[in-house]
């Protein structure tokens, strides 16, 4: 009956209840028959783990749970039986069924022993504690998998930002899957040891280096503008030549004095400035022009006279205008149009060979000469409200629809109206259009003007940039010339964001950047992740602001890696920048440059055996080497580069950070047998020169990281001696370091000063447990194989192998007692070494 009720424990309450139903309902019938009449029987599916299956007699043995319920009773008194059967006839498990039901003492209860209970409590126990560790094992994975993911996100999610920046150059626009795109420079594979940089960059790096020379040194700050232009003389591209031309006229300029460059670049000063040598370099660059053409052409031109401007245009005009044209008006001046003569003056700059034109035929001209000489003598080049309003409504009434279009463009010049007509029959190039058009800007607003008749500079701008755009100006196919048209204009951060996005020009671009830098005329991005090209909150619809510490970054990353000397020297430019947590710009991408490159002795500097450092290059750009080496030291720890941080951290004169870092690399490798040229040894080499250096110059750190890093040391000689099978001077040395208890007397005395010990020495317990059992025992099987010799030696080697036993005693005991979970079967090797030495 005890197996019964056992048995009954186990099953499963639902199935009980359904076999019950059976008999119940046949006992209701009244039958008590076998065969036809017998209850129902059901085959219950026992618990997991009970099923087994045999052969017995060339048939399946089988077991089959039976449980009821008997009816006779009721509620909590209700008496359940369980049977359990290994036969599958239904007739012979009814007629044990029914010999059983007749006894009223089979539930009688468990024995009075009290070991069914104790069991039962024994197995919820354990069933809790499997419950909980499978909890908490679960909770732990699903926590690891969490951890890793948002960490495998994060640094997805840097590497995809990293590659945007270098493909997405100026934002939404900037790329481009036509056939014809040049590859990204990122592309590009260079072999290892050779410089990443080609023969221009190399032109403007000589250059760099010289202006940052002069600027370390603390001599007078050199134009770096003219050194720039000094490398297009020597590569002999005219394109390269009129772009660095164009940026020393346009960057000739004061600057105002304001609280920041946007208020400073926004003055109508400084953009009457821009405008003013705008038209300047426009004029100059149409007078080399006339005259190139004219001295390619002296036979057809005819040049003679007095040297000078009216001559130029009067032979320039023979090969441009041989003939008569139709519509001229107001007569010939040396058999050309007067107008044109005049126009072609006003294009190459020069207003007194203009008025000496007009002063010929002035009869001719009516009011006109009146209002040009009041254009000529005024300072910012316009007439009078009362002078302009009379030229535009004569340019209105009589002159809009005139055949002659050198002498409506006259007039739209000086009157500065119509500036809807762009003047297409005069106006042939994108640099004439782009002259007349600023020839027309206002900056003053006296209300006088009708809209057709006003143009200021942000609405010539937005023209340009946004209504016509780069497909207008064909800039894929000529950059130069679309480069020209928003630099012209006043539009830097635009022009140098589409010339870096050209591969074969982005050394060019890069470099007017660094000149309008240092000139204080770049509108910078005031956060370092946005485009390269963008537009702030509270800004002018027009302006436009370039993101330079990503433009820089993007331009070194090429050659950081072949060549950091020369991307510290773009760098320096960014030493007083700071990044959005307030960090120094140039600190950050010096330390990303160490790491990245491997270089730390030529660019921070080499620790010298004596302890004293040699200088590296950073020595030169910063007086504080220090807080640079520590800010790369610490982002070598971060990145996992524990013997690279411990180098720089030495160089930093930082012993608690060296010992620490020490420590944790010691302590996987201390237990690990040395071989030549392994991890282990070179470690160990690292490790006894610090100590070497620290003890001859009496430098010292935290007293508890100082005691681990010896320890450790130790440790590591203590196993070397026991892998090389030295078990007596590895005996000695862990007699010596008092780390183990020798003696039942010392085993709370070592296990109050385990307490103390640092992590990095705890996981090495076990293996130094291990080793020095060992030794014991490698002792004592020598003791005990010795010769007996004479009497008393023979009780000296008992006293011996006695004290052996002792100490693998107190070993065993240490290791009962220290408050930490050791590896593996640490305490069943150490219990069996101690008992194969009794």
């Amino acid at each position: 009956m005890w197996h019964l009720h056992s048995l009954l424990r186990a099953s499963q309450s639902m199935a009980c209840i359904q076999m019950h139903k059976g008999l119940q309902a046949h006992r209701h019938a009244g039958q008590t028959g076998h065969g036809e009449h017998a209850p129902e029987w059901r085959s219950l599916s026992p618990p997991s783990g009970t099923e087994r299956h045999g052969r017995r007699r060339g048939g399946r043995v089988t077991q089959v749970f039976l449980c009821c319920q008997n009816p006779e009773t009721t509620g909590h008194r209700q008496r359940k039986t369980f049977f359990f059967f290994n036969s599958a006839s239904p007739p012979a498990l009814w007629s044990v069924w029914q010999a059983a039901t007749e006894h009223e003492d089979y539930a009688a209860g468990p024995p009075a022993d009290g070991e069914k209970p104790r069991g039962f409590l024994k197995n919820e126990r354990d069933n809790a504690l499997l419950s909980a560790i499978e909890e908490s094992r679960r909770r732990t994975f699903l926590l690891a998998e969490e951890y890793h993911r948002e960490s495998m996100l994060v640094q997805w999610e840097q590497v995809k930002q990293r590659v945007l920046h270098t493909l997405l150059g100026a934002g939404e626009d900037a790329l481009d899957f036509s056939q014809d795109v040049e590859p990204s420079f990122v592309s590009e594979i260079t072999a290892p040891g050779r410089s990443a940089l080609d023969s221009v960059e190399v032109a403007y790096g000589r250059q760099i280096y010289v202006f940052n020379e002069k600027i370390v040194n603390g001599h007078i700050q050199p134009n770096l503008g003219d050194l720039c232009a000094s490398v297009a003389e020597s590569l002999d591209d005219k394109n390269v030549s009129d772009m660095w031309l164009m940026v020393k006229q346009m960057t000739d300029v004061s600057v105002v004095p304001a609280k920041d460059t946007l208020m400073s670049r926004t003055s109508v000063k400084m953009q009457m400035d821009f405008v003013r040598q705008a038209l300047t370099c426009l004029e100059s660059s149409y007078k080399n022009y006339t005259m190139m053409t004219v001295f390619g052409n002296l036979h057809q031109a005819q040049l003679g006279g007095v040297p000078g401007t009216y001559q130029l245009v009067r032979s320039f005009l023979n090969i441009k205008l041989p003939g008569p044209l139709p519509g001229m008006q107001d007569g010939e001046i040396e058999s050309h149009p007067v107008w044109a003569v005049i126009y072609y003056c006003l294009r190459c700059g020069d207003l007194t060979a203009a008025m000496h034109v007009i002063n010929q035929v002035q009869h001719q001209l009516g009011e006109f000469k009146t209002w040009f000489q009041e254009y000529t003598n005024s300072t910012d080049r316009r007439l009078s409200p009362t002078s302009e309003n009379k030229l535009r409504l004569h340019y209105r009434r009589v002159l809009r629809n005139s055949a002659d279009p050198y002498k409506r463009a006259v007039y739209c010049l000086i009157g500065k109206c119509d500036i809807s007509d762009n003047h297409g029959e005069v106006a042939d190039t994108t640099e004439d259009y782009l002259w007349l058009k600023l020839k027309q800007v206002c900056f003053d607003d006296d209300g006088s003007s009708s809209p057709q008749d006003r143009l200021t500079l942000p609405q010539l701008q937005k023209q340009l940039l946004e209504d016509y755009g780069e497909s207008h100006f064909s800039a894929s196919q000529q950059p130069f010339l679309y480069f020209q048209v928003l630099f012209l204009t006043a539009q830097f951060e635009a022009a140098v964001a589409f010339l870096f996005r050209v591969e074969r020009l982005r050394s060019h671009a890069i470099h007017v950047a660094l000149v309008l830098y240092e000139l204080r005329l770049l509108l910078k991005s005031s956060g370092q992740s946005t485009q390269l090209l963008s537009q702030e909150p509270g800004d002018p619809p027009t302006v436009r602001r370039l993101n330079f510490i990503r433009l820089l970054m993007l331009y070194t990353r090429k050659f950081e890696s072949t060549d950091p000397r020369e991307a510290l020297q773009y760098f320096y430019f960014l030493r007083n920048e700071k990044d959005s947590q307030g960090e120094n710009m140039f600190m950050r991408c010096v330390s990303e440059l160490v790491i990245e490159s491997r270089e730390f002795d030529m660019l921070l500097g080499r620790l010298e055996k004596d302890g004293s450092r040699k200088p590296g290059v950073i020595d030169k750009f910063a007086g504080d080497t220090r807080a640079i080496i520590s800010k790369v030291a610490l982002e070598a720890e971060n990145k996992g580069l524990f013997e690279e941080a411990i180098r720089l951290y030495e160089l930093a004169k930082n012993p608690d950070k060296v010992l620490e870092l020490m420590n944790k690399l010691l302590s996987p490798v201390i237990a690990q047998i040395s071989a030549p040229q392994s991890n282990k040894e070179r470690l160990k080499n690292t490790a006894m020169a610090i100590a070497e250096r620290y003890r001859s110059q009496g430098i010292a750190g935290d007293k508890f990281v100082d005691s681990t890093f010896y320890l450790l040391l130790d440790l590591m000689t203590f196993f070397d001696e026991y892998h090389a099978g030295h078990v007596d001077k590895a005996y000695d040395v862990m007699e010596r370091l008092k780390l183990l208890p020798l003696s039942q007397d010392s085993v709370e005395e070592r296990v109050a000063a385990f307490r103390n010990f640092s992590d990095e020495v705890r996981h090495n317990l076990s293996e130094v447990l291990l080793a020095s059992m060992n030794i014991l025992f490698t002792q004592y099987k020598r003791l005990k194989g010795a010769p007996a010799g004479t009497p008393g030696r023979a009780q000296r080697t008992l006293d011996d192998r006695d004290t052996l036993r002792s100490q693998a005693r107190a070993l065993i005991t240490f290791a009962g007692m220290i408050p930490y979970n050791m590896a593996g079967d640490t305490n069943a090797r150490l219990v069996q070494m101690e008992l194969l030495m009794n």
